[in-house]
């Protein structure tokens, strides 16, 4: 099932236009001039070949002429980024072999040592038939790696050695380049070229005080639970979710048919952390129901403080859509280390929303990503309590026992073929609807006690 759009020019336009007669100007969320946002270095990468001996010591690169493939870039100069990746140009080319960056930090003008990216990311995209990845702009990435401010780069690309005889695993994809994102301060006020923001224009008229139209829609899919250009949802007890569940559902639900929904935890909005609305695509994306949630980590790194988490949502958001083709960021919702809940991909923190998280899984789902790589790193407690959290809310609204089971039909991938209903956890990890490390052993290991808390925050028996 593609999912459905919701033209942008349709209920959302309607209620952007409709809510500044409807609120009185109090109510407004207060707002600040927003700033430009950001921007994109795309730098093709170049055969180093024979050159890989002269920077001896890196671990699994080779030094032999008659290696793999290698690729890089010597290390530069450029303008100041925060967020690494590699991409190439098809997206069902997998790249078998290993990349690693180094970089200059702004602050100390220190090298890095050399950092491994992790190559297989695919598994994070939408399903194999949706309209997302028929746009023609999709291409094939690694992962992000959060590297902090940043104005030096190194890059080395080695294709896999000792590549099994059924894959030429020796070549590297066609088309590499490397990504530099800088995550800028704030929402831009104007439309974006696609790589750069620029200044104002009629697209990026104001239609409320601080408010693009395209960030008046994005804001106004979260009326009532906010009001437009609200920086954060407020969080809610039980009582008082529920009664909101049932306001905001124009009576889809009821008080006594839906009982089992947890407190709403404060959510930070798109607004809040600072998203371009500019670079998304105008219209949002719609499934049927929530039957599961999916965790996964963003496996962009640890090395990150709290406070830095809106600008390493502003990278991702950048890396999926300007880098990767992307429609939107990738996940529904994210968590920082600290327990703070983001709002992820556009339409509504109370709707379906069409992810393209889980590679298959997308319909009738939600992902949650984790800020960090948790393969080695426990998950800070936080971050795990704030999923539980997150999770009794939202299934709860779709009526999901957090410790039952779901039935998903699968959109295709490397672990379920096409059509195969299959049965999942309603709170699952990335691998277990795909053959992937992602939410890392970590991270995985804490989903049985998630499930538990999320059912006791339903109040489920």
């Amino acid at each position: 099932m593609r999912g459905f759009l919701a033209s942008s020019i349709g209920v959302a336009t309607a209620a952007v236009l409709a809510l500044p007669l409807a609120l009185p100007t109090p109510a407004l969320a207060e707002t600040v001039p927003v700033t430009p946002a950001g921007s994109t270095q795309s730098l093709p990468l170049v055969p180093i070949g024979a050159a890989a001996d002269r920077t001896p010591g890196v671990p699994g690169m080779s030094a032999s002429p008659r290696g793999p493939e290698t690729q890089g870039l010597a290390a530069r100069e450029v303008k100041t980024f925060s967020l690494v990746g590699v991409v190439w140009d098809d997206v069902t080319t997998q790249l078998n072999g290993r990349v690693q960056v180094r970089t200059r930090s702004v602050r100390t003008a220190t090298w890095s040592d050399w950092q491994d990216v992790e190559v297989h990311n695919s598994e994070h995209a939408a399903d194999p038939d949706a309209v997302e990845r028929e746009s023609g702009r999709v291409r094939g990435a690694t992962a992000p790696l959060w590297v902090g401010e940043s104005d030096g780069v190194e890059v080395r690309v080695q294709a896999e050695l000792d590549a099994p005889a059924t894959r030429a695993g020796s070549r590297l994809p066609s088309g590499m380049r490397i990504e530099l994102v800088d995550p800028g301060a704030a929402a831009p006020a104007g439309s974006s070229d696609g790589k750069n923001s620029g200044p104002a224009d009629d697209k990026g008229e104001m239609v409320a005080p601080g408010l693009t139209m395209e960030m008046a829609e994005a804001s106004a899919a979260n009326v009532p639970h906010a009001a437009l250009g609200a920086n954060e949802i407020t969080e809610l007890n039980k009582a008082d979710s529920t009664a909101d569940a049932v306001f905001a559902s124009e009576g889809e639900l009821t008080a006594a048919a839906a009982p089992y929904i947890g407190p709403r935890p404060r959510i930070v909005t798109r607004k809040g952390w600072g998203a371009d609305e500019s670079l998304r695509e105008k219209a949002f994306a719609y499934t049927n129901t929530v039957k599961a949630a999916f965790v996964h980590h963003s496996a962009s790194g640890n090395n990150y403080a709290c406070k830095d988490a809106p600008a390493v949502l502003r990278s991702l958001y950048r890396y999926h859509v300007v880098s990767s083709g992307w429609r939107d960021f990738g996940y529904n919702f994210a968590v920082d280390k600290c327990g703070t809940v983001y709002e992820g991909r556009a339409g509504g923190v109370s709707k379906p929303v069409l992810g393209a998280h889980t590679m298959g899984f997308n319909t009738d789902s939600m992902g949650v990503a984790v800020l960090g790589t948790f393969t080695n790193s426990a998950p800070p407690a936080a971050a795990v309590d704030a999923v539980a959290r997150l999770t009794a809310w939202k299934l709860g609204l779709f009526g999901r026992d957090p410790r039952a089971k779901a039935t998903l039909k699968s959109g295709g991938g490397n672990r379920y073929p096409k059509g195969r209903n299959v049965s999942m956890n309603v709170i699952s990890g990335h691998r277990d609807g795909f053959a992937t490390e992602c939410p890392g052993k970590q991270l995985y290991g804490k989903l049985p006690t998630t499930r538990t808390s999320s059912a006791r925050l339903q109040g489920r028996p």
